[in-house]
């Protein structure tokens, strides 16, 4: 009996030097709150760093928050709700033009290219964009990158967006899908697993991505409000290499071993159709091989919204991106 007391005496000392070891741990950590414009396997790499510990080994307590739509992810950065934003990078554009002081610097990339598939109500063999002429697409909000990339598209294609189609933009992003499953629309843009899912439920097809026919783009960034950046230049440092790690890892495995390790983010999708989206983003060459954001690409983010008709005045690049930062910059 004696022996037993002994036994669980130790067991109990066991669990209570681990939990305050645990404690300590995170007690080290700098907490780091992050809003995500959306939640979609389009960001594969944030989340492989998130599961696979990138961020705790460069000392941060990362807290991703679901905040949709880039000009209130914006306002959750303005505000000092979270410390950093995850949206297009349209989104710092428009505060520095507004004559906001403190305004966002774009100091990571993670994704060059339009996230969304174009899927058609009808079933379409070697779709062109010509092919949408006279009908009725669910585009997605005006002024937001979706709905941009989309026009430019139609217009380097020589379709006239505002005569030649008849795009929606009343729709929220969130509600989409459901209005194109609500029989709205001859087309829809969406970003996945919502493309697939469409397909799988019989309402749809994918046609085209938008992110092939739009070009490359810092369309999703990491920014943070300059003040942010100039007093935790630590923080961002080690942010940045943990999303550095994650972009190497999507480029380095197959779409099964960034499906295992990323799941339990989507809970609510098979892990095969996981695979199947991992997969058909890796097809279109969807992240950047490092998270330095280029002047050309930041350049064409801004010829896009000038052609939408949302922007007036252009940035300089070397106002709204600091390249610091990056792994690529660093090792030059």
């Amino acid at each position: 009996m004696k022996k037993i007391i002994i036994s669980i005496f130790i067991v109990l000392l066991i669990a209570l030097g681990t939990f305050f070891a645990l404690k300590d741990k995170n007690k080290d950590l700098t907490k780091v709150k992050v809003a995500e414009v959306t939640h979609s396997i389009f960001y594969a790499p944030q989340y492989i760093a998130h599961s696979l510990g990138y961020f705790e080994e460069e000392g941060l307590d990362v807290e991703l928050i679901l905040v949709p739509g880039a000009d209130k992810v914006a306002a959750a950065v303005l505000s000092g709700d979270v410390n950093i934003g995850f949206c297009g990078s349209e989104a710092s554009i428009y505060i520095y033009n507004e004559g906001e002081a403190d305004y966002l610097i774009n100091f990571s990339g993670l994704t060059k290219r339009d996230g969304s598939f174009i899927v058609s109500r009808k079933k379409i063999d070697n779709f062109k964009l010509s092919d949408m002429k006279g009908l009725d697409v669910i585009g997605g909000r005006k002024g937001g990158m979706p709905e941009m990339t989309f026009e430019w598209a139609l217009k380097t294609d020589g379709i006239d967006p505002k005569r030649d189609v008849n795009i929606d933009t009343s729709i929220a992003f969130a509600a989409m899908a459901g209005s194109f499953i609500g029989g709205n629309g001859d087309f829809v843009t969406l970003f996945e697993p919502l493309a697939l899912q469409i397909e799988k439920q019989g309402y749809g097809y994918v046609v085209a991505s938008v992110g092939e026919l739009g070009g490359s783009v810092p369309y999703t960034t990491y920014s943070a409000k300059k003040s942010y950046i100039e007093n935790n230049k630590t923080t961002i440092e080690g942010f940045t290499r943990a999303i550095q790690k994650g972009l190497d890892y999507v480029h380095n495995n197959t779409a099964e071993e960034i499906a295992k390790h990323i799941i339990d983010y989507f809970p609510d999708t098979s892990i095969n159709d996981v695979t199947k989206v991992v997969d058909r983003y890796k097809s279109i060459d969807s992240w950047y091989k490092t998270t330095k954001i280029e002047e050309k690409d930041f350049e064409h983010v801004q010829e896009i919204m000038e052609s939408a008709g949302e922007l007036n005045k252009k940035v300089p690049y070397n106002k709204l991106v600091d390249v610091s930062f990056s792994t690529e910059n660093n090792n030059e």
